[in-house]
């Protein structure tokens, strides 16, 4: 009898000063125009929602959400590359998606390089739909790449 192997288990939490190093080391593997050490430490200290994943308590992924004037805006969420393919990044957005609705958030944006098929479908598998574009919002190896602007009503489930 072969029995499946099953995955170690994941928990979502807040994230400390302890989790910025690991953290900047998953954004600097992810992409190639990385967010600083820097960034991350005044997310931490404006109050944004800052959350990562552990697994086997160890960081693989993390998600930073703002929230102002009754709307928020998914700023990064990541999953390092040694963890994808988990299911991950939906456990990272179900848990910024509840802190927004705690906190009566009735609309949520952001943006997502049209070239990352892979968090398009996360995300409109969660029910986002694109709003607008940005023309040569992110930084790219040649030039610049446009964004595309995804909203989300919060007013009812996911």
């Amino acid at each position: 009898m072969i029995i499946p192997m099953q995955e170690p288990p994941v928990q979502v939490r807040s994230m400390c000063h302890e989790d910025l190093a690991l953290v900047s080391d998953i954004e600097r593997r992810s992409y190639d125009f990385p967010w600083s050490h820097g960034v991350f430490r005044d997310c931490l200290l404006a109050g944004y929602q800052c959350v990562v994943l552990e697994r086997e308590e160890r960081v693989a992924g993390y998600a930073i959400l703002s929230i102002a004037a009754g709307e928020a805006h998914i700023l990064n969420l990541c999953v390092d590359s040694a963890h994808r393919a988990h299911g991950y990044g939906e456990q990272l957005l179900d848990e910024i998606l509840v802190r927004a609705r705690e906190a009566e958030v009735e609309e949520i944006f952001l943006e997502v390089r049209p070239s990352n098929k892979t968090a398009i479908a996360l995300y409109k598998k969660r029910g986002f739909y694109q709003v607008a574009d940005r023309p040569q919002y992110y930084q790219a190896q040649e030039g610049r790449e446009d964004a595309a602007v995804l909203s989300k009503k919060l007013t009812g489930g996911y």
